[in-house]
Formats: C-alpha cells, structure tokens, sequence
C-alpha cells in the first residue's frame, strides 16, 4: 500500500515537472528560469557523483572539476564539425582531429576518457586517506588543466583559447533528461550490493575488509564512477556554455560542487539534487538584484554594487549550515520523509511527556 502510494506521488511530481519544464522551453525558452533549470540539472549530476565518493564510500575527493575538464575537452574536441576547424583551431592550422563524431557518441566518450584517468592516477591516489586524497586529487586537477593549456599541445586542445561552435542540445529538456538517467543509474548502483559495500567501507574499512569487502576494488569501482558521470555533467556544461576554456575550470568549481553535496546533506541524493538547483538559483537569479546601484524607495543603498550579491549569498550559506548541521536532508531521502514513525516510538514519547 506504502510502495503505490509512493509510485503515485511520484508520477505526479514527474507529471508536474515534465508540463513546467515543456511551459519554460515553449514560453520562456532564454529567460533566467530555463538557464537556472539546465544548469542545475547539470550541477545536481556533479554534485550526485561527488556524493558517490564522499556520502556513500567515504573517500574525500576534490578531483570533480578536473574530471568535468577532461569531459567537455573530449565532448568539444570531438564534435567540432570539420568545416568548422579551421576556424576554431586558427592558430593550429585546423588541428590534429579532422573527423567529427555524433552528438551521442562524443556523450558517452566524455565519461568514458575521465574514466581512463582516473583508473590511471586511483592505483597510487586511493591508498591515501582523508585529507592526504583531497590534497592528491585536487593536484591531479591543477595539473591537467596546466597539461591542457600547454602551447605544444595545442593541435589538440587549442591551448588556452576558446573552443566552439561544437553540437549544442536545442531543447531545455535534454540537459534534465540525461542528468535524471544519470542520477537513477547511481541510485540504483548505490541500492545494489556494490553500493552496501560502499557504506560498509565508509563506516568502518576494517570491519568491511573482515566481511570480505575488497577494499581496493570498490574504492576503484566507485572512483571511476564518479569520474564518469562527472566527464558526462562537464560535456552538458560546456553544450550549456556554447564553449569551452580549460580557465574555467579551477578548484573554485569544485568547491561549488563540494559545497552544494555539503548543503544538501552528505549521503543524500535528494539532498544533492536539492542543493545544486537551490545553489544556482541563489547565486545566479534570485540575489543578482543586490548587484544593482539602483536606489530602492528612494534610498540609495551604498552596498548595492558588483559583488555585493555573493557576499550575502555567502551569509545565506553560513546561516543554513549554523542551522541544519547535517544539510538540508542530512542522510535521508525524500521518501524517508513520508514515512510514519512507529505506533511503539510514539507511545514511549508520549508516556515520557506525560511523566
């Protein structure tokens, strides 16, 4: 009875999400809702990925920015039509790549190349713990963004310029529907046996190890994971942005994302999802009139300049934090919310009310 009515809210809610999604891309198809919508679609895959190895497995990673590098590059540099490489690759004679592949196929690759490295640099990394692995990860990152910005690979990379005119999505909906795969595919890897050996190695690696859990191999499985769907949201950012510059791509970003996986609660994928569209719309939309020097009811307000929006979105977050320690949804999930707490539970609370 509990499971049909939790199919049925959920039905409704996509049913609801689907008819406001299809509204946005008819009606207001380049206002800020649409742009709030894709992004944070995107983000919420990032930051679900992350949650993978911090949340779920326990392993403290700060690698996600140079992941989602190494996915838009292979994204962007295999989809570039070859008409169109002259003009990208100007100072390269057209570079070294004179083929263009589909829009599906460049997806896939973007997760599969990230994949490839982080089997490469897991074998050494993921024998460090803590902040030892934040530390290696994030160096990891710096690095192949200084590899892609080299002048001698240019041909390849186009060193430090732009990279553009590659497939572009023309609908809001592709953005949100391959996020939302990509989510439901890691939930239910994280509800499989591979996902309760993740949890048992986050709890305690040498119980887990006594239980003939392989820690290597998860940590591995689950690395690599992460790294794929992260190459996967790094391709729809840069279709998103219509361009890529390996610049973007600081430690910066990685902090977005560790920061949304941190307010939304640390082993929730509700809470993830939740964090990455509260996120972008705090920091994208709803505080940007703070940025405004315009005076409001006839005061003009000194603090009212360029900047001044990410200073109070910066409070908002430390107040949210002060408050809900654990995130906005802690370790639970949206059906977790739903469910009644037991008749038993209640009796003993009450009857200590009562003495």
């Amino acid at each position: 009875m509990k499971n049909k009515k939790f199919l049925i809210v959920s039905l409704i809610l996509a049913a609801v999400c689907i008819v406001g999604v299809l509204y946005v891309n008819a009606n207001m198809r380049y206002s800020m809702l649409a742009s709030v919508l894709q992004k944070g679609a995107i983000y919420a895959l990032v930051a679900v990925a992350l949650n993978l190895l911090n949340g779920f497995t326990g392993l403290f990673s700060l690698g996600q920015a140079g992941f989602m590098m190494l996915g838009a590059y292979t994204y962007a540099i295999l989809t570039i039509p070859v008409a169109e490489r002259i003009a990208v690759y100007q100072y390269f004679d057209g570079g070294i790549i004179q083929f263009c592949l589909p829009m599906a196929v460049g997806l896939v690759l973007a997760g599969i190349v990230p994949m490839l490295f982080a089997w490469l640099i897991g074998k050494p990394v993921l024998k460090l713990k803590s902040d030892y692995l934040a530390i290696a990860t994030l160096g990891f990152a710096e690095i192949m963004r200084a590899i892609i910005q080299w002048k001698n690979l240019g041909p390849l990379t186009n060193s430090s310029n732009l990279l553009k005119r590659f497939a572009n999505y023309e609908n809001i909906l592709f953005p949100m529907v391959v996020s939302a795969v990509c989510i439901a595919i890691i939930v239910l890897m994280i509800n499989s046996t591979y996902g309760r050996a993740f949890k048992a190695i986050r709890d305690d690696e040498i119980a887990a190890e006594a239980m003939g859990i392989n820690l290597a191999k998860h940590k591995m499985i689950a690395f690599m994971t992460s790294a794929f769907f992260a190459g996967i949201g790094g391709a729809l950012l840069a279709m998103f942005q219509s361009s890529v510059q390996a610049a973007a791509f600081t430690s910066a970003m990685t902090y977005e994302i560790l920061l949304i996986v941190v307010i939304g609660g640390i082993g929730s994928v509700t809470g993830s999802v939740m964090g990455a569209f509260l996120f972008v719309a705090c920091s994208e939309w709803w505080l940007r009139f703070l940025d405004d020097p315009l005076p409001y009811l006839g005061v003009q307000i000194p603090f009212m300049r360029g900047g001044f929006r990410m200073l109070v979105f910066s409070v908002v977050i430390m107040v949210v934090v002060l408050f809900f320690r654990k995130g906005i949804m802690g370790d639970k999930e949206l059906p977790d919310l739903w469910k009644k707490r037991p008749k038993k539970a209640l009796k003993k609370a009450s009857k200590k009310e009562v003495a």
